[in-house]
């Protein structure tokens, strides 16, 4: 394809796509320049809709009705990014639809969303579609996969795949990401000299270390062999009463345990597989454990505290403990953070302090950024799409066991 140009440095508009879990997320960004030098990009338009309401009713997300929500979701968030934008638009007369209904065959009503939604707006001035196709909860994915491929098909635009854990990593080497209209955000965090780097990616679906060697080439080196640090937390959670989303509130029961809290009570948890000679990560034993000392018992609010605190903390040693390890084997300058978890304030504050003894960077994004977006699936895609890393609508599919490096 052909890609514009400002001043000798490369440009690209490009529409991110994001419905990998249970947020709906849809945004335009302008970027220019390549990894190396030159960066920078501008947001034309930036919605997100989170379902954390539609799914507390049930302590997680149900996939199914995650990929309802996505389906009503999906347009109105296109329209308000079209509205917020002052990309042009060309005319509706030359827009067919006649292959939507076999695209959206399983969402009938994003189809007929779409089809209205097309019959108002034409054509809008963009080089590619980036979208997530994995990992994730796939029924939800497929819906993100068939708008875009419904999308490119209509305005003949090309695809780019997208690794939803690529994205993450991504908005840990962003400089100061925000969402202000066309603001202009200059550079990255990471230079050529920050690599090799370690990502460590801690979500609700994710715990595992990789090796970057330079980006974005991934070697995994070790992940959770059951449940994920984030999903850990909100089962944990669950266990003790406490509403969801319940990593946020183990948290703050933490943190409150460390500013105030100085009872009696006082608890143990197992740290697993700290000293096993590998990078992998289990946190099932951690869990049992707490349903051992919760069982048949109701806690008072300074035994959940405590318990609160003691969890997170047994959580966060093994993170930094493999973490630091990883970076002290392979001389590694920077580790990169990604996922919901890298919010948490104690998480960050342990990595910190122990990657400043071993001489390494930690980058981490801003806490607003920290959970699922479509401005990091539109960062990556234009990354992708500078090396004409296309892919035919037709042959784009959904996949919910996706790798890290993979497209």
């Amino acid at each position: 394809m052909d890609v514009p140009s400002y001043c000798g440095v490369e440009c690209m508009k490009i529409l991110g796509i994001e419905t990998s879990c249970d947020e709906t997320a849809v945004c335009l960004i302008e970027a220019c320049g390549t990894f190396e030098q030159n960066f920078s990009f501008k947001v034309f338009g930036n919605a997100l809709l989170s379902q954390v309401a539609v799914h507390a009713p049930y302590g997680g997300v149900f996939p199914n009705l995650a990929k309802r929500e996505h389906s009503r979701n999906l347009v109105p968030l296109l329209a308000r990014v079209f509205q917020q934008s002052r990309v042009p638009r060309g005319s509706t007369s030359g827009i067919d639809t006649d292959g939507l209904r076999d695209i959206l065959e399983r969402e009938p009503e994003l189809c007929t969303q779409l089809e209205m939604f097309l019959a108002t707006h034409g054509k809008p001035d963009i080089d590619a579609i980036a979208v997530t196709h994995g990992p994730g909860l796939e029924p939800a994915l497929w819906v993100g996969v068939n708008f875009a491929r419904a999308l490119s098909t209509v305005w003949n635009v090309p695809i780019v795949p997208v690794n939803h854990l690529e994205g993450h990593i991504a908005m840990a080497i962003v400089s100061n990401p925000d969402t202000s209209l066309y603001n202009e955000v200059s550079g990255l965090r990471i230079k050529e000299s920050g690599f090799p780097a370690i990502a460590l990616l801690i979500s609700g679906g994710h715990t595992e270390l990789d090796l970057v060697r330079e980006w974005p080439h991934f070697e995994t080196l070790g992940e959770t062999r059951d449940d994920a640090v984030g999903e850990a937390f909100d089962k944990v959670a669950r266990m003790m009463g406490l509403p969801y989303p319940g990593g946020p509130q183990i948290s703050a029961l933490a943190e409150t345990a460390r500013n105030t809290y100085r009872g009696p009570y006082s608890v143990s948890l197992p740290r697993p597989m700290l000293h096993e000679k590998n990078f992998d990560f289990s946190f099932s034993g951690l869990k049992t454990a707490v349903l051992r000392l919760v069982k048949d018992k109701t806690l008072s609010e300074d035994e959940k505290m405590a318990l609160a605190r003691e969890f997170e903390e047994a959580a966060t040693d093994v993170l930094v403990h493999k973490t630091v390890r990883a970076v002290e084997e392979y001389g590694a300058q920077t580790v990169l953070v990604g996922g919901g978890v890298s919010a948490n304030a104690h998480v960050k504050r342990e990595l910190k302090k122990a990657l400043d003894n071993a001489g390494a960077q930690l980058l981490v994004p801003p806490p607003e950024w920290a959970t699922d977006n479509a401005l990091m699936i539109a960062l990556v895609g234009y990354f992708h799409a500078l090396n004409n890393e296309f892919i035919e609508a037709a042959t784009l599919r959904a996949n919910g066991n996706l790798k890290l490096g993979r497209n």
